[in-house]
């Protein structure tokens, strides 16, 4: 089974502390500095949303290039080797991996003037508030898209910094072991509970 990590929603407080830890460690060691997970809310939960490191991974699947492997039971992707054609992004089906760049240092003037939602506009197949619009198949000229998606902070010997970073220490990571020890203590309190209920 492949590790991952994985919140608790009901302690989450959504301080957005794990998300900035994420981007500002991966800025450091030279990828791309957006965070690798999703704070989702509704009215009552916040909780982060991380890639699940499927053992079937599908955005493995669909690359065209091989970006994206399966490394010490993880999903890795190398952004070096993505071509921004955003196929796991589609494919991944918990909306993990999120295509982002950084604009050319040398772009040239133009580019400042024209945006994908220009283009769009002025396409009539589109309606003219672009409602239609997808975010994930968003592009700005001079921005090449690289997929990012959790790597387990592969590269810190203390592993993921959304973990150490969590001031109510939310979320986890898991594997075998972790799944086992969530096991045992659930049999554990659905035998307690049985057992008070016999006892009545």
């Amino acid at each position: 089974m492949n590790r991952f990590v994985i919140a608790d929603p009901s302690d989450c407080i959504g301080c957005n502390t794990c998300l900035a830890a994420c981007s500002e460690v991966h800025e450091a060691f030279g990828l791309q500095s957006h965070p690798r997970l999703t704070l989702m809310r509704n009215d009552d939960v916040t909780a982060p949303l991380v890639c699940h490191h499927c053992d079937d991974a599908p955005c493995a699947t669909v690359c065209p290039v091989n970006a994206i492997k399966q490394v010490d039971r993880t999903i890795q992707l190398n952004e070096s080797l993505c071509i921004g054609c955003k196929l796991c992004a589609i494919a991944c089906p918990f909306g993990a991996i999120t295509p982002c760049g950084s604009k050319a240092v040398n772009a040239p003037s133009y580019y400042e003037h024209f945006s994908f939602k220009e283009a769009f506009n002025r396409d009539p197949r589109v309606s003219p508030d672009n409602s239609q619009l997808n975010e994930t198949l968003a592009w700005q000229p001079g921005v090449k898209a690289v997929a990012v998606k959790c790597d387990l902070c592969y590269f810190r010997k203390e592993g993921p910094a959304c973990i150490q970073s969590c001031p109510t220490k939310t979320l986890f990571l898991i594997d075998n072991k972790g799944i086992e020890n969530v096991s045992y203590k659930k049999r554990e309190t659905e035998l307690e509970a049985a057992q008070h209920l016999h006892l009545r």
